[in-house]
Order: structure tokens, then sequence, then C-alpha cells
């Protein structure tokens, strides 16, 4: 397990969520605007993870949606890199020092896997529906900015 404890205001979405906030909306577009709403809160990202999701986006809908959202994106994202062959999701959170990992995968959601990663890094993995709900922009700013929380400084739908 890594010494230092992941960021909590960094977080990954696995490419289901990724692609569910362009096409669907609801909960796994609440999540990804705390990124967009707030320039603290950081969504992070590999280029394996992003190709995934893009590769779902024109799948369910068509290659330019998916090339103009890999393009928007780019800039919102954190962007690491991790060894060929790992899961795309949980190496960005790895590699990318977040403390949450959003996914629609009951696979990955479940109490199993849960305690399996505990082994190998600190971090959670829930739906985006728990993830919006537990998390609190007030609370979480005041812990890792310090300060007086100053509400969303970014408009998420620009």
């Amino acid at each position: 397990m890594p010494d230092a404890r992941p960021t909590p205001a960094r977080f990954v979405a696995d490419a289901d969520v990724l692609a569910a906030d362009l096409l669907v909306g609801g909960p796994a577009r609440e999540a990804i605007d705390l990124a967009r709403a707030h320039s603290w809160v950081t969504l992070v990202a590999s280029d394996p993870l992003l190709a995934d999701a893009e590769a779902v986006v024109a799948t369910c809908a068509d290659a330019t949606l998916a090339a103009d959202w890999r393009e928007k994106i780019e800039n919102l994202r954190d962007s690491v890199s991790h060894p060929e062959g790992d899961h795309p999701a949980l190496a960005s959170a790895y590699r990318g020092d977040a403390a949450h990992v959003l996914s629609f995968d009951d696979a990955l959601t479940s109490v199993e896997t849960g305690a399996s990663l505990r082994a190998y890094a600190d971090v959670s993995v829930r739906e985006p529906r728990a993830f919006v709900s537990l998390f609190d922009p007030e609370s979480m700013y005041e812990l890792t900015e310090g300060g007086t929380f100053p509400g969303p400084d970014r408009d998420p739908r620009a």
C-alpha cells in the first residue's frame, strides 16, 4: 500500500460512468459536474480509460460525438499513466492519488472487491449516486483547501 493517503477531492470515473455522463445524465453527470464546477475537485483519468469511454460513446451514439467528447474531457481531467494491462480506472486512482472510483460495474463496487483493494490502495469504489450523496463540497473544501467554502467557481455547462 502506498505510504501517503490519496487526496479526497480527487476521483476517477470508470468508462461506464464517463459515457453515462454524456449520454444519460443523472448521477453520473452530477458526479462529473463536481469537477466541472469546482477547480479544486479533480477528475483523474489515464489515456486507456478515456479510450475505453470513447469507444462506449462511439458504439452507443457515433464516432463524431465520441471524438468531440474526448476533446472536451481532455481539458477537464488530470492525466496519469499506468502499466499496460492494468484496470484503467483502478490504476488511474492508484497512480493519480485519487480516493474514489465511480463505477456501475457490480464486480468493482462489491464488498469483496473493496476488501481486496485495501491491500493495495486506500480507495473506495462506489456508484455515482452514492458518491454524490456523500461528497459535500463545503466540508470537503474545508478539509482539503482550508478556509471558507467559496462555492462553485466554474460553470459546469461551459
